[in-house]
């Protein structure tokens, strides 16, 4: 009679026996899939909070982008630079410098090419009495055509300050309202007649009581030919952060002036979104962090608690299939005693483990994946078939066949050799 032959009548001659051997190898390869496939499941898991947290943090930062380009395009000076024995207690105070530098350093600034800097405003800035109201106001000198950077868009309407053409001035609200000047009227300022450009809309800020006027007219006026005493710098993202970075490289180029950041809606705006910035990274860090943390413990659990499982699995089919060499002594001896060697005894002993091994590492492979899904739809949302994909992983599968024909022929080994060993005239005999 062939092996497999004796192999199928005896699982059929003791069916209950082989059960419970099949039941032990199911717990034990169902536990370590579904606790595999529960910690791929938390991985992806993780990969969608850290992916959504991400989607919810570049919308927001994209909303902020928006704002700050168009605050940039309404006001956009963040960086003064100034001459450098200016004392800064007095420029606060009467809001203008004192001392001069050369109109000619904004033009050298330009063509530096600083990509932390994308506009430039040279200035000439004096706060004077109105002889023609007797009131106190700002004149600011602006040049008809600004310095053109290399990086950065061109002065556009919304762009401010707008250079001065020849021979016009723009009037801030304070003035052109009690005055009641409309544009295209005349004025005189300081002696000299000036045609209104625009009229500025109510800013709070002391440019309600300015007059912008051409810088070479301002530099006539005030007796400063070919000379300024601010220029003002939009800053590109980059120098957000870097105003000390900003500062060294200025003043490597102007060694005599002085950089200072200005307050202004821009840079709120850019703070803003900067702090944003670095929230939502530390925010998805700590998820990262936490979601980590909760995979070691569950790790650490799996791998306490699957190893007790295949041991104790193990020696369950062990002292079954003990007790199945036991109760087959006679069995053993009497094909012992028909010609069977023992290398065949030996090899149905292995055989009905193999087949223990197969047959529980199918069902428990099964019972893993179910176990496994349950897992997958409670914590990963999302298409079908990805979870599909994750649950029929054929490395998975074949991991938890081979697992099951390890511990059945591991634990069937002993036995079974002790089974080979038996003299069957001592078994017959004492039969």
């Amino acid at each position: 009679m062939k092996l497999q032959h004796l192999v199928v009548r005896e699982i059929l001659h003791r069916k209950f026996n082989f059960a419970l051997a099949v039941l032990s190898v199911v717990i034990a390869v169902g536990s370590l899939v579904a606790q595999l496939l529960a910690l791929r499941a938390h991985d992806a898991r993780t990969a969608q909070i850290l992916a959504a947290d991400a989607a919810r943090s570049n919308l927001r930062l994209a909303e902020l982008d928006k704002q700050v380009r168009q605050a940039m395009a309404k006001l956009g000076l963040n960086i003064v630079i100034l001459p450098k024995d200016q004392n800064l207690a007095d420029w606060y105070a009467e809001d203008y410098a004192a001392k001069t530098m050369p109109a000619e350093y904004a033009d050298r600034l330009a063509r530096a090419g600083l990509m932390s800097i994308t506009r430039l405003v040279p200035m000439l800035r004096q706060k004077v009495l109105w002889p023609e109201t007797k009131w106190t106001i700002i004149v600011v000198g602006v040049p008809e055509k600004l310095p053109e950077t290399s990086v950065g868009p061109r002065p556009g309407p919304g762009i401010w300050p707008r250079p001065v053409a020849p021979g016009t001035a723009i009037l801030g609200h304070e003035l052109h309202e009690a005055l009641g000047l409309k544009v295209g009227q005349k004025i005189k300022l300081l002696g000299r007649e000036f045609t209104v450009q625009a009229c500025r809309g109510e800013q709070g800020t002391k440019d309600d009581v300015t007059v912008w006027i051409n810088l070479a007219e301002a530099q006539e006026l005030f007796g400063k030919k070919g000379r300024i005493n601010e220029i003002h710098a939009l800053q590109c993202r980059a120098g957000w952060t870097e105003l000390p970075h900003i500062r060294r490289e200025i003043t490597n180029i102007l060694p005599d002036t002085q950089v200072i950041e200005r307050r202004s809606k821009v840079l709120a705006l850019a703070e803003a979104r900067l702090r944003l910035e670095a929230d939502s990274a530390a925010l998805i860090e700590q998820h990262r962090r936490s979601r980590e943390r909760l995979r070691r413990e569950r790790q650490r659990l799996a791998a306490v608690l699957v190893p007790l499982v295949l041991i104790a699995c193990g020696t369950w089919v062990a002292l079954l299939t003990m007790r199945n060499v036991r109760d087959r002594r006679v069995e053993i001896g009497t094909l012992r005693a028909l010609g069977y060697r023992s290398r065949q005894i030996l090899a149905l002993f292995l055989a009905r483990a193999l087949a223990t091994g197969l047959v529980g590492g199918a069902l428990g492979c099964l019972a893993g994946t179910a176990a496994g899904w349950r897992s997958w739809t409670a914590m990963v949302h999302g298409p079908g078939s990805l979870v599909a994909n994750e649950l029929l992983n054929g490395k998975l599968l074949g991991l938890g066949m081979a697992l099951a024909v390890a511990l059945t022929a591991a634990a069937s080994a002993v036995p079974a050799a002790l089974a080979a060993r038996q003299d069957p005239a001592v078994v017959l005999q004492e039969e």
